[in-house]
C-alpha cells in the first residue's frame, strides 16, 4: 500500500495538532476526514470560536466531523462510512473502543514524551517542571489503557536550561511531525514495528504527567532557585506559575504570572527581601536569589519587568507566601 492508497483519519484539536497534520498532507498522505472539537464561543465577546484543525482542514478542503459524544451512534455510522484503513490521533479527547478499535490497520497516537515516561495530559510541562534534560516524542497503537500501547518509534531530543514549555512544544512539533510520517508509512508499506513499553523502561520510577490545574501553579519560595526556575519555565506561557505580593503598610494583595526567569548565584540572607536592577526584579528563594525578566500583574498584560518597576515601588512590597 502506498501513501496515496492509504486512507486516513486525523483526529486533534489544537495547533500541536496542525503541524502534524500538515506533515501528512504534504507527504501525499490521502486524509479522508479530520475529527475535531465542536465550534464554540470564547473570549470577552463570545465570538464562535473553531478549532485550529478545523480551521486548517477547512483551508485545505479537507472533510470535517466534530462530534460532541465520541458514542453517539450517527458518529459511529459516519465514522465508519469513512472506510478509513488508520486513525492518527494527536493532542485529541480518550476515543472510546469502538472508535480506536474501528480501523483495520488501527489507531496510533502521538505523544509528547519519551514512553513509557510522562504519560498524561501534560508531558511537556512536567518534564521541565521536574528538570528533565531529555524528552522526545513516540508514536504508539492506541489501547485500552491510555498512553500504554505498544510503541512504533520515538525521537529523542535535549531541553535547554533556560527552555519553556512553550519553546519546547514547537520544536516536538517539529519532532513528531518526521516521526508521525515516517510511522505511517511503516504502516502503509508493512515494515511497521511494535515493542512493548515495559521493553523500553530504563526505570522501574516512572515519572507521570497528570492535567495541570491553576492551584497547582502557584509558586512556593521555599523551594530552591532552581526548582521554582523548572517550575515557572515548565509553566510558562501555559497555564503559568503565579505568586502574590502583598503591600508592607496596606495589606492588600496582587497576584503576579510570571513568564521568564534564571537563576542566579546570589544568596538569600535572614531579611532578603524583593529588588530591581538593570537585570529584573529578584525574588528570595530557600537559597539563591531568582532572577525575574517578564510577569503579568493582575488585570494588566503581559511586560518586561522595567514596564513593571515603573508602576511599582518594590520597596513597598513583599512575596506574599
Amino acid at each position: 500500500m502506498t501513501s496515496a492508497d492509504i486512507r486516513i483519519v486525523f483526529m486533534g484539536t489544537p495547533d500541536f495538532a496542525v503541524g502534524i497534520l500538515d506533515g501528512l498532507v504534504n507527504a501525499g498522505f490521502r486524509i479522508v476526514s479530520t475529527i475535531t472539537a465542536p465550534d464554540k464561543p470564547a473570549g470577552r465577546g463570545q465570538q464562535i470560536s473553531q478549532s485550529a484543525v478545523k480551521q486548517y482542514s477547512v483551508a485545505h478542503n479537507l472533510p470535517v466531523l466534530q462530534p460532541t459524544n465520541l458514542k453517539d451512534e450517527n458518529f459511529i455510522a459516519e465514522l465508519s462510512a469513512l472506510q478509513a484503513d488508520l486513525f492518527v490521533v494527536v493532542a485529541f479527547r480518550m476515543l472510546p473502543e469502538i472508535v480506536w478499535n474501528m480501523p483495520p490497520k488501527g489507531t496510533i497516537n502521538l505523544h509528547a514524551s519519551l514512553l513509557p515516561q510522562y504519560r498524561g495530559a501534560a508531558p511537556i510541562n512536567w518534564a521541565i517542571m521536574r528538570g528533565e534534560k531529555q524528552t522526545g516524542v513516540t508514536t504508539f497503537f492506541i489501547e485500552q489503557e491510555i498512553d500504554t500501547g505498544l510503541v512504533i518509534e520515538r525521537s529523542a531530543i535535549e531541553i535547554g536550561d533556560n527552555e519553556t514549555a512553550g519553546e519546547l512544544h514547537d520544536r516536538l512539533m517539529l519532532l513528531g511531525r518526521e516521526l508521525v510520517v515516517k510511522s505511517v508509512q511503516q504502516i502503509a508499506d508493512g515494515s511497521v514495528t511494535r515493542t512493548p513499553q515495559a521493553q523500553l523502561a530504563e526505570t522501574t520510577a516512572l515519572n507521570s504527567a497528570p492535567k495541570i490545574f491553576k492551584p497547582d501553579c502557584r509558586i512556593d519560595w521555599k523551594q530552591s532557585a532552581a526548582a521554582v526556575h523548572n517550575f515557572c519555565r515548565g509553566l510558562s506561557p501555559y497555564p503559568t506559575a503565579w505568586t502574590s505580593i502583598r503591600h508592607r503598610t496596606k495589606g492588600e494583595k496582587r497576584s503576579l504570572k510570571i513568564f521568564r526567569t534564571a537563576v542566579t548565584d546570589l544568596p538569600v540572607g535572614d531579611n532578603s527581601e524583593l529588588y530591581a536592577d538593570k537585570n529584573g526584579i529578584y525574588f528570595p528563594c530557600a537559597d539563591f536569589y531568582l532572577l525575574i525578566s517578564e510577569l503579568q500583574p493582575e488585570g494588566k498584560r503581559k511586560m518586561n519587568f522595567k514596564e513593571f518597576s515603573a508602576g511599582y515601588a518594590l520597596a513597598d512590597w513583599e512575596a506574599a507566601l
